[in-house]
């Protein structure tokens, strides 16, 4: 059996962070590991507070997990501030990680900033590194590229420039564009469309920790980026189209829906 290991956050309402990637790796048959880098109150509506896990507890979890059982793959989401990007990079550093799947988590569904300002550096400096590919939606896109997104022409010109960031891949998400849901995939100096039209269901909650913790599950079985990012495509379409509807809000995705 496959290992994923995700480090990230928990959502205590199940449908993004820590726990929406456990379902994910799940429903892709493989065995779930995590790494707890914060705890949120949060649920469909909003983020409501957030306590952050010490930096030695991160590296803590890093140990026992690495020393015991080596993940195939590793999905990085919501790592919130400095001192937890350092350790978390350091301890992947140190066991030669590999796959990693960097997802830059910056502000949730609802809207609820999950990184501070100072941490966006040292994402950079020190994670995107390490990673195989960097999966940011558009609005994270815009902060890493420092101009606003409008079009698939915006979506390219910024590809190639956060492609400066990183030795790997870079997945921009169109989930936010007005006329498709189109992802762009630059890797090795090469454009990719994956084209998808819009799904009528504003229930999108956790879209993003899903679709990295798919694609991390891909790159585990030894596919190529470019089809691990296929079939994570092909994934979560279908958990969005599945038509779960639960919470008040934007509710989650139906992670189970092939089962």
């Amino acid at each position: 059996m496959k290992k994923v290991l995700t480090i990230a956050g928990s959502d205590c309402s199940g449908g993004a962070g820590i726990q929406a990637d456990i379902k994910t790796i799940t429903a892709h048959k493989m065995y779930a590991m995590s790494v707890i880098t914060a705890l949120t109150a949060q649920n469909t509506t909003g983020v409501y507070d957030v306590l952050e896990a010490t930096p030695e507890f991160v590296g803590n979890q890093l140990d026992c997990i690495f020393e015991d059982i080596k993940p195939d793959a590793v999905k990085i989401g919501m790592v919130s501030n400095t001192d937890i990007i350092y350790v978390i990079a350091k301890k992947l550093r140190e066991y030669k990680a590999e796959n990693i799947v960097v997802d830059p988590v910056m502000v949730s569904t609802s809207g609820g900033k999950l990184l501070k300002d100072n941490a966006v550096d040292a994402l950079i400096n020190h994670l995107f590194p390490l990673a195989v590919l960097i999966t940011p939606n558009i609005p994270e896109a815009e902060n890493l590229a420092w101009f606003s997104i409008k079009c698939r022409d915006d979506m390219q010109k910024a590809a190639e420039k956060i492609s400066n960031l990183t030795q790997g891949a870079v997945l921009i998400k169109g989930g936010h564009l007005e006329d498709s849901a189109d992802d762009l995939l630059f890797t090795a100096g090469k454009t990719f469309w994956l084209k998808s039209p819009k799904i009528d269901n504003p229930n999108t909650h956790g879209t993003g920790c899903t679709l990295s913790s798919a694609i991390a599950c891909n790159l585990a079985l030894g596919l190529t980026i470019s089809e691990s990012v296929e079939n994570a495509k092909e994934y979560i379409t279908g958990a969005i189209k599945a038509g779960l509807d639960i919470g008040k809000g934007r509710g989650p995705l139906n992670h189970c829906y092939s089962l």
